[in-house]
């Protein structure tokens, strides 16, 4: 499926490694999908950090040479889209600042929902801001702070903070993570060589061959000291509320994510929507690369075949080309290809793991109509998206989604599918093995923690 929702961003810290801005490098690769705007690293040798950023992809903004003046045994990272902010390069990541303990960087994968009100306090004391993004406010906090360690600064900044925060930050001899009591946003442990990392997903540790040891805990602070283990802080009480659309949606399906691994929280929302909503047809297809998963536990549920009925060109960049409606429809055909011979004539269950608009959805019915389908089943992994996300997720506003304007059979008609159904919320609950007092399902329900 072409992404209707934004990702949020990925954070990374490499500590104790002698090519800690490699790691940073090639764990932000490893979560790209997390945010493709923009990309930094901020690294530090114990006398100083030394910082790059730019927009675009992380392939795009780093090279050998750019890498190699990024210095010391620590780093931290971060990949960027916008959900708070513009999109300029003031307001990629890390964000840098000289203040009276020294030098600082921090990273934030997350959104704050008091930012407003903190940054018009802030401006009333004299502060004055570079960028439009929340996580600058931090740097303020900190920089303001009566206390004299930086520790109990950034303690005092996280409890003047509400929202979703997973962050790290660098000085030029420590990292700290620290993770919102709630929890909305992930952030894992792991270690490296002789060294710790931190970072939004493990398919990074993967990649970097990191060794997972555990989730940061809701509410805890790691702060990382050369020749010593990682000390733990819990800042405060947990009260986990973990964003359930990581499992459906954003986290890459080889990552563990809160401990379970995606692509199997994935396979078995499709076996409990085959459970909840059968439907008799010939094959079962998904809509890639989303709707994978959970189309495969719809099948080996339902013994209803299942096929790559659509192949996606996965080398399809962003294009500006779009002045009329016929050239926006070129799209979902640019990345999505129905096989012919396979799907002409047979009744198709079609897997997709949302429908926040519903025109991609409307695309796909139709192109597959189009190359002969009988039937067009749609079948969502999901529960209908319709609320917005406060907590770091850039999805469109309420009048926008469509599902909180139209009721299923109104969908369904838009869509010019034969039926649709959705994933129910307690059955979503049960295939991630959670009850809603762990998770947050505000995009499903308006049920807002903060």
């Amino acid at each position: 499926m072409q992404r209707e929702l934004n990702e949020e961003c990925a954070v990374v810290g490499i500590f104790n490694h002698s090519e800690a801005s490699k790691l940073a490098y090639f764990a932000l690769h490893a979560m790209q999908h997390r945010g493709q705007e923009a990309a930094g690293i901020s690294s530090g040798d114990g006398e100083k950090l030394h910082t790059i950023k730019d927009r675009g992809l992380v392939t795009r903004v780093f090279d050998e040479q750019k890498l190699k003046t990024l210095k010391g045994h620590m780093a931290i990272g971060h990949t960027r889209y916008s959900t708070a902010g513009d999109d300029s390069i003031l307001d990629a990541q890390p964000v840098y600042a000289r203040y009276d303990l020294g030098q600082l960087s921090i990273v934030h994968n997350g959104n704050l929902t008091n930012a407003q009100e903190v940054r018009g306090e802030l401006i009333e004391k004299g502060a004055i801001f570079q960028t439009f993004m929340d996580t600058e406010n931090l740097i303020h906090l900190i920089a303001k702070s009566s206390q004299k360690k930086l520790k109990d600064r950034i303690i005092d900044a996280v409890h003047k903070i509400e929202g979703a925060y997973s962050l790290v930050f660098l000085s030029r001899s420590k990292m700290f993570a620290v993770r919102d009591r709630f929890g909305f946003r992930p952030l894992s442990l792991g270690r490296v060589g002789d060294g710790y990392v931190v970072a939004s997903e493990t398919c990074a540790f993967d990649l970097i061959g990191a060794e997972y040891l555990r989730d940061v805990n809701p509410g805890e602070m790691l702060i990382f000291e050369k020749g010593k283990a990682p000390q733990s802080i819990q800042v405060f009480e947990p009260t986990p509320k973990h964003c359930i659309f990581e499992y459906v949606y954003f986290a890459r399906p080889d990552s563990d994510v809160y401990e379970q691994n995606v692509y199997e929280m994935r396979k078995n929302m499709g076996k409990e929507l085959a459970k909840e909503k059968p439907i008799d047809a010939d094959m079962v297809i998904p809509v890639p690369d989303g709707g994978v998963p959970a189309a495969i536990g719809y099948s080996q549920e339902s013994g209803i075949p299942y096929e790559m009925g659509i192949m996606r060109n996965h080398y399809v960049g962003r294009t500006f080309i779009e002045p009329t409606q016929e050239m926006r429809d070129l799209k979902v055909k640019m990345k999505l290809s129905p096989i012919r011979k396979l799907i002409e004539g047979k009744r198709l269950i079609v897997i997709d793991d949302s429908i926040v608009r519903g025109t991609t959805s409307r695309q796909i019915v139709r192109m597959l109509k189009d190359a002969g389908a009988a039937e067009v089943h749609m079948r969502i992994s999901s529960p209908p998206t319709t609320d917005p996300c406060y907590y770091g997720v850039d999805t469109p506003d309420k009048h926008k989604l469509i599902a909180a304007n139209m009721n299923t059979q109104e969908i369904c008609d838009f869509i010019e599918a034969d039926t649709l159904a959705y994933l129910s919320n307690e059955a979503l609950l049960r295939s991630v093995n959670a009850s809603d007092t762990n998770f947050c399902t505000a995009c499903f329900t308006g049920d807002y923690i903060v």
